[in-house]
């Protein structure tokens, strides 16, 4: 087991825990709170993995993850709308946290890959995965301020 393998099991214990914790327990608020927190633990996770192991698949897996996670996200803020707007969660710690996370795996990938086309696979990735949860997390937070209807 190297380092990128090491520093993944940490990441998908920590963040399985966390989700695992707000899945089993407390309204579906909490819930869907934790399905949005899944996807940005197993995101970064592969990542790393795909580093660990040297295989190319696993980013791609990783981007198509952050693309449909935090749009799963926003279909079951829609599904749940009426058990969500009885008691508005806040997430932004835990949002801030996932986001964080995150960025500091995409930026320490970028450095190990160098230019290329993984680099830019990286970046989208990364990109994709901080807006779609902030995103996802301020839809379930109750909407944007200023913004009609949400």
């Amino acid at each position: 087991m190297n380092g990128w393998n090491l520093a993944a099991a940490v990441l998908l214990g920590a963040g399985g825990a966390a989700a695992l914790w707000g899945v089993t327990t407390g309204p579906p608020a909490r819930r869907v709170i934790a399905q949005n927190m899944t996807t940005s633990a197993v995101c970064p996770a592969l990542l790393l993995l795909a580093q660990g192991y040297g295989r190319p698949a696993y980013v791609d897996l990783a981007l198509l993850l952050s693309l449909l996670g935090p749009v799963g996200t926003l279909v079951f803020a829609r599904l749940f709308s009426d058990d969500l707007s009885e008691g508005c969660p806040g997430a932004w710690g835990l949002t801030w946290t996932a986001v964080g996370a995150g960025a500091v795996v995409v930026i320490v990938l970028c450095v190990a890959v160098g230019p290329g086309r993984a680099l830019v696979k990286l970046l989208l990735t990364g990109a994709l995965l901080t807006g779609g949860n902030i995103i996802a997390s301020r839809a379930l937070a109750g909407g944007f301020r200023g913004v009609r209807g949400g």
